[in-house]
């Protein structure tokens, strides 16, 4: 194993080929392991181990983590059946996700056709194929107070023979302070204070999601008076409808502002400005900021030497693609979208690391300067107010 010290060392070009070619070794390895899960498995070997199951054998003496244990375990007894996925996951088109969320649907009849469609998704990606495999019915919107968080000094009892047991509604992902729990048909998740939970969007059918999170009281209270203010446009009080509602303003708003989106534009900007005519700001001017946006569908443009183009969709920032610093001008064809991660990529390559970091430096000092600066005074380091003489 080669040192920190050592990477530092080599080429860019050079990593990305290690890196390639380890990722390449560490999936053959992968499916090995899974293949030789399965036939310790089929074996029943771990009860020469003194393990009760497979799944105690890989937790307790191989010292995988439950989750671990658990895609493994998953995927060679499906392998068994369907030895391709093997394959699949030694090349790369399957990741051990993917194969234990799909073993449970596959058969001889539909195995070509779904994992050719399954390959190279992602976790998310699968979960949406699945829907569509074995769509659910939409879930009903409720609206519920969590349970009082209680001392956990409270939370063990004695069980019969003396043995301590823990109440189970004292357990850590069941206790909360007094909060709501909303669960419409799309909503967004956000986690309770103290104990953060993982974003939860599940796919139910095609085009169909259960998403939930944990609000206050305060947005318990505004949803209800939106929902009386909305009872002429959504007779039912649909929750799912009434936020889509707000979710979709709220977008309009924020589209607007940061990327000129209106309904009523003013004429788009036509071709560069002219020589001699650079730009005295960095503000990119409305217009272009509406036909960059179009043009680049709303996601990162860069592109790599491959041709692969960048997924990215949040965090997108307008890029001049030449240099403002340079000279580069505003138009439509000089300026493009880029994620934050490429945007300061590209500054790197036109100013170099070095520059950038010092640049990021500065601005880091800016800020730690501001925020540990005492407020202003009142009247003190500020234009006297400008008195006017005359009649009323």
């Amino acid at each position: 194993m080669e040192s920190t010290h050592e990477l530092k060392t080599i080429s860019d070009d050079e990593l990305l080929r290690r890196l390639a070619a380890l990722l390449h070794r560490s999936r053959r390895t992968e499916a090995d392991l899974v293949a030789h899960v399965g036939e310790v498995d089929a074996r029943r070997l771990y009860a020469r181990e003194a393990s009760p199951s497979m799944f105690a054998y890989c937790t307790e003496v191989l010292h995988l983590s439950e989750a671990e244990a658990y895609l493994r375990i998953a995927a060679a007894r499906a392998s068994r059946e369907h030895p391709v996925l093997l394959e699949m996951l030694a090349d790369g088109r399957l990741h051990l996700t993917a194969v234990a969320k799909l073993a449970p649907h596959l058969s001889l009849e539909n195995r070509e056709s779904l994992l050719t469609r399954a390959t190279h998704k992602s976790k998310r990606e699968i979960e949406e194929l699945i829907a569509e495999l074995a769509p659910r019915p939409d879930v009903p919107a409720v609206m519920r107070k969590l349970p009082e968080r209680r001392d956990h000094s409270d939370s063990t009892r004695v069980g019969p023979g003396g043995a301590a047991t823990v109440d189970p509604q004292l357990r850590p992902d069941a206790v909360e302070a007094a909060r709501l729990q909303v669960i419409p048909d799309a909503v967004a998740v956000h986690p309770a204070p103290g104990h953060p939970r993982p974003t939860v969007v599940e796919p139910l059918a095609p085009a169909r999601y259960k998403i939930q999170f944990t609000a206050s009281a305060e947005l318990r209270d505004k949803l209800e008076r939106l929902c009386a203010l909305m009872r002429s446009s959504v007779p039912d009080g649909d929750l799912a409808v009434i936020i889509e509602h707000a979710v979709t303003e709220k977008l309009a708003s924020l589209e607007s502002r940061r990327f000129a989106q209106t309904r009523t534009p003013r004429p788009a900007v036509k071709g560069a400005p002219s020589a001699g005519s650079s730009p005295a700001t960095r503000h990119v001017p409305a217009a272009v900021k509406r036909a960059v946006y179009e043009r680049d569908g709303g996601r990162c443009r860069y592109v790599d030497g491959q041709g692969r183009r960048c997924t990215e969709r949040r965090g997108l920032e307008f890029h001049h693609r030449y240099p403002f610093g340079y000279g580069g001008h505003h138009s439509v064809e000089g300026v493009c979208l880029l994620c934050r991660g490429h945007n300061s990529y590209l500054a790197e390559v036109d100013y170099g690391r070095t520059a950038m970091a010092r640049h990021r430096r500065s601005q880091r000092n800016v800020v730690e300067t501001a925020a540990s600066s005492p407020p202003p005074v009142k009247g003190v380091g500020r234009r006297a107010p400008l008195v006017r003489s005359g009649g009323a």
